[in-house]
């Protein structure tokens, strides 16, 4: 099986930054990709960034692109969510999550194309 542990979330002004990491544990798995999700109070979990852990492609959803940067660490077997300029539309439970298959790119973004997931961590952003 494959732990995620979370870390990183706070509080923080509007045009501020906070620096997500998600380290797995994963023994006998080989993961693909790893990406975050977040979850805003009354809304539904969407996409946020994602990317794969052998050649490093990156995935954003467009409200992100230009603000956010998701990377990783194969030596901490740690993937990274740079959030910077953050708004206060960007409060939400941020979640990590690992794909262990190669679902096709479009599926990078669902949900389900992902087989573990971390305990999530909150990011709120005030304004």
């Amino acid at each position: 099986q494959v732990q995620l542990v979370e870390s990183g979330g706070g509080l923080v002004q509007a045009g501020g930054s906070l620096r997500l990491s998600c380290a797995h544990s994963a023994r006998t798995f080989s993961i693909y990709a790893m990406g975050w999700f977040r979850q805003a109070p009354g809304k539904e979990r969407s996409f946020v960034a994602a990317i794969t852990w052998g050649a490093g492609i990156t995935f954003y959803e467009d409200s992100v692109k230009d603000r956010f940067t998701i990377s990783r660490d194969n030596a901490k077997n740690t993937v990274y969510l740079q959030m910077n300029s953050l708004k206060p539309e960007d409060t939400a439970v941020y979640y990590c999550a690992a794909a262990l298959f190669n679902s096709g790119d479009y599926m990078m973004s669902r949900p389900s194309a992902y087989n573990f997931w971390g305990q999530g961590t909150q990011a709120t952003v005030s304004s």
